[in-house]
């Protein structure tokens, strides 16, 4: 695995570096264990493979099934909200390719990703194990009601838009943990940061944004 890793480094890396200098930090982005991260993993293997002529454009782009990888911005932005540690337990809802997860799975100890389509989950496990993150682990199921055998997290990050916090997401995070969640209507959101702090919940905003419905018994119905 670590002979694949360092194949992987070397693939279209220069235009991992030119994404990052001119998508992301440009912008303002400065978190250096977000950049090193990003500059690690070959966003041209998360995608279709007649759109990897694409994969480090500055916009989403289509994975199937209605799912979609996020601009690189957005990654970016949302995976310094949420700044894990190297020994966090981490949790994501929106598997979709497994991009975002590979990211986390640089940066935390351990990544559980939720995704509520059959086929993406297993694509998705298949892919990150095939590229080396062992330490992502894949859960088929409905992102809206967390995971709860794995928690509390440290971490839980959304890629997808709910019309209001999944009460049980909050439930799960722990104490001096960070949600980072798009909430809002279909057609837009705002991202939120939630901190817990001594029982309570900081929240603040990073933006205005647009993601794809988080469906689910606590996200949108179909």
């Amino acid at each position: 695995m670590i002979a694949v890793r360092a194949r992987l480094l070397r693939e279209r890396r220069a235009e991992r570096i030119a994404m990052i200098r001119y998508q992301i930090v440009s912008r303002g982005v400065s978190h250096r264990r977000t950049l090193a991260a990003i500059a690690k993993v070959p966003r041209h293997r998360f995608v279709p493979e007649a759109l990897r002529h694409q994969a480090y454009d500055d916009a989403p782009l289509p994975v199937g099934h209605g799912a979609t990888i996020s601009q690189p911005y957005i990654v970016a932005v949302m995976t310094a909200a949420l700044a894990p540690r190297r020994c966090d337990r981490v949790l994501e809802i929106g598997t979709g390719s497994g991009y975002q997860a590979a990211i986390l799975a640089e940066l935390a100890a351990v990544v559980h990703t939720v995704e509520r389509v059959s086929a993406l989950a297993r694509e998705a496990a298949d892919r990150l194990a095939a590229l080396g993150w062992a330490n992502v682990v894949v859960h088929e199921g409905d992102g809206s009601l967390g995971f709860a055998e794995c928690a509390p997290y440290a971490g839980i990050l959304v890629a997808a838009a709910s019309p209001d916090v999944p009460p049980a997401l909050l439930e799960q995070l722990a104490e001096g943990g960070r949600l980072v969640i798009p909430v809002g209507s279909r057609a837009e959101q705002e991202l939120l940061v939630f901190t817990r702090r001594d029982g309570t919940l900081e929240r603040r905003s990073a933006g205005a944004v647009r993601f794809v419905p988080l469906l689910g018994e606590a996200g949108f119905r179909r």
